[in-house]
């Protein structure tokens, strides 16, 4: 999986951070929706029990779903748009992206 670009441009190279949103699957079976730059690091986190407040006490947690963005403004907006779902839409959301 790809996680960042590099691009030249008038100075030289330059990083692009590619933005996520994600949604992971606690081992209570409840979903949590989330943004990040950095998947692996982020999940890696949240089973460290140094992630979301909310993962700390459900763990191990497994990533069930991801959606990359250009810019960061996109990739919140998203999330909203996610956490404000029903739990049953969510898990039509997963299913579609086990599809691909």
């Amino acid at each position: 999986m790809i996680y960042c670009i590099i691009v030249t441009g008038e100075k030289g190279k330059e990083l692009i951070s590619l933005h996520y949103v994600y949604i992971v699957r606690c081992q209570d079976n409840t979903l949590y929706t989330g943004y990040t730059t950095d998947i692996d690091r982020r999940i890696a986190e949240h089973n460290q029990g140094i992630g979301a407040k909310y993962t700390r006490g459900r763990l191990p947690v497994s990533l069930e779903y991801v959606e990359e963005y250009q810019s960061k403004s996109q990739a919140l907006s998203r999330e909203y748009e996610i956490k404000a779902m029903k739990r049953i839409d969510k898990l039509k959301l997963l299913e579609s992206w086990g599809e691909r």
